[in-house]
């Protein structure tokens, strides 16, 4: 008499596991993981880190002195774009293997005024641009 409970019961289990199963397939990928079959997901992107500013935020510097920074999750020094004062300005990159050191020189026609240092990542996909900076008083 208890076997049929039992295989009832078991039935019924297995039922809402095979359904669990199957939503879980077909809808993995509403954003919650990239490696989902529904899409969505930002295909793996990795958003760029800008860190470690030289000067620091706020700093007083001559015109002409040199900043730095360093920059994670970059493909290509070339997608590594910085403006001071919306002045674009060059600058010169280091391959440190995880990351890139990036050095540059404020324009030496910038005086006593505050300014900022605006870095702009440009990915192939635009969801995986990034951007940063920081200011400094430039002194005479």
């Amino acid at each position: 008499m208890k076997t049929p409970r039992l295989l009832a019961l078991f039935f019924i289990v297995s039922c809402f596991n095979v359904s669990a199963v199957n939503a879980a397939e077909h809808h993995s990928g509403h954003g919650a993981s990239s490696s989902g079959g529904g899409g969505g997901g930002e295909s793996g992107c990795l958003k760029p880190q800008l860190t470690k500013f030289l000067p620091a935020n706020l700093a007083t510097v001559v015109p002409g002195s040199t900043f730095s920074f360093l920059a994670f999750n970059v493909s290509k020094p070339e997608q590594i774009e910085v403006t001071v004062k919306a002045i674009p300005v060059e600058v010169t990159t280091e391959d440190k293997e995880s990351f890139y050191l990036v050095k540059g020189n404020l324009p030496a026609n910038l005086v006593n005024t505050t300014a900022r240092i605006n870095i702009k990542v440009n990915a192939k996909n635009p969801r995986c641009n990034g951007e940063n900076g920081w200011l400094v008083k430039i002194s005479e």
